[in-house]
């Protein structure tokens, strides 16, 4: 009689390798193990080979970088989303396109439930559970990290007992996980925030100090929001974010140290690797600042906010969504051009920008011959911008003795005092 099938999100390490055995023993269902390439840099094929070895009954590997970045990461730049001002949420924006790629496999195989290798502590379980349960609540969700709750120890040790192959060992310093958008380090010794990142923290990014002696400059060319050519180059996504993590991580550039607050209630230290992001996000909100109003500006800073936490938490496939991207495609539909950015010693510096939409305008801006601006309008435009203050000075706060008393904090003391000589408190006078 044929089990009923489960499809496992699987990545070649430890918990997932001891998770596909662990689900057969436990549950009595066959594992499907999924696997896509969201830019981890491994070898599909050895991994998908690795699982059938395990365990699986099936292993099903497919290269999903340019929908990640098409449909996932480009939109989160033109968003500005940026959690916490920090993160650039390269694995907050992975799991939710996995987990929908997970509940096509599991339609197209007949399979009664999903299964994921996060832990309980984490934020990365609410992501893959909520969308689950949005896309396909008949699925059963299994997590078996989250149940058995092992020790690394007797985890390596179900291992061995069941001739699982691992690579990890209980030297292994620390929890990662990578895609093209970002490599995220954390556990062991990063634990301690007071404790600077040791060298292997780091893969992606040289070291500042031993960066090239001498600057590199790239022009990063986007076309409503979206990054499009580098160097004058048209470049596919995959291609586009490769190279830049390369040249940007040679100059160091990429580096993020977060004490971030998870989802699930608790402060962890999180350091990131985003050479590409950092760089794309500089550039491209430089070319905002070009291109888009004032109050357009002002305004997008609440919806980058907004859609950054959205996606940490785990609430992509929401109707919110829909509502903020739909004014992100509106905002971004000016933010056309060119952004030209130095890259040194662990800095990424925009030292110039044009666009065909700029509403800089040189005939406004400028102060010598052939400005257009009217001064002669500023007069009578202090006068109404001031008249409110004024009036309320004229009226309440200038009326001495007949109006209330107002005590004004003093913003500069009076010369000679210090912390040794404090300023005695004053009423202004006639206040």
């Amino acid at each position: 009689m044929a089990r009923d099938k489960v499809v496992l999100a699987y990545s070649g390490g430890l918990d997932t390798s001891v998770a596909v055995r662990w689900i057969n023993e436990t549950y009595n269902l066959d594992v499907i193990a999924y696997t896509c390439d969201l830019g981890q840099g491994q070898d599909l094929e050895a991994i998908r080979q690795k699982a059938l070895r395990t365990g699986a009954i099936e292993a099903i590997a497919e290269d999903a970088r340019n929908l990640f970045l098409d449909y996932f990461v480009f939109p989160s730049l033109a968003a500005g989303a940026l959690y916490e001002g920090k993160y650039p949420l390269a694995t907050a924006l992975g799991r939710p396109l996995i987990a929908q790629l997970m509940v096509r496999v599991a339609r197209e195989h007949g399979a009664t439930a999903v299964a994921h290798g996060c832990t309980g502590k984490g934020n990365d379980q609410v992501r893959f559970d909520v969308t689950f349960q949005t896309l396909a609540p008949e699925l059963k969700i299994i997590a078996p990290v989250r149940e058995w709750k092992w020790t690394r120890t007797q985890e390596l040790a179900f291992a061995a007992a069941h001739g699982i192959e691992v690579e990890a060992t209980q030297a292994s310093i620390f929890s990662t996980d990578q895609n093209l958008w970002g490599r995220s380090i954390e556990a062991g010794i990063l634990e301690d925030p007071w404790v600077e990142p040791p060298p292997e923290t780091f893969q992606w990014t040289t070291d500042p100090r031993r960066a090239p002696a001498e600057p590199a400059e790239l022009e990063i060319t986007f076309d409503r929001g979206k990054p499009v050519a580098l160097d004058g180059r048209p470049l596919d996504g995959v291609e586009l974010i490769t190279e830049l993590n390369q040249v940007a991580g040679r100059h160091g550039v990429g580096r993020i140290d977060h004490i971030e607050n998870r989802l699930v209630g608790i402060k962890s230290r999180e350091i990131y690797e985003a050479p590409a992001a950092v760089v794309l996000h500089e550039a491209h909100r430089e070319l905002e600042f070009l291109t888009l109003s004032k109050e357009s500006l002002r305004f997008k800073t609440l919806v980058s906010q907004a859609y950054a936490d959205l996606i940490y938490n785990g609430l992509w496939f929401s109707q919110l969504h829909q509502d903020l991207m739909a004014f992100t495609v509106s905002n971004q539909q000016y933010v056309t051009g060119t952004v030209r950015i130095k890259l040194f010693k662990g800095h990424a510096q925009v030292v110039g920008r044009k666009s065909e939409h700029s509403l800089y305008r040189h005939e406004l801006a400028t102060y010598e011959e052939g400005d257009q601006y009217d001064a002669s309008a500023a007069l009578g435009f202090i006068k109404i911008h001031g008249l409110g203050q004024t009036t309320q000075a004229k009226h309440q706060l200038l009326r001495g003795d007949t109006g209330p008393r107002l005590e004004l904090p003093r913003i500069i003391p009076p010369a000679g005092s210090g912390p040794e000589s404090p300023a005695p408190r004053e009423e202004a006078p006639g206040l």
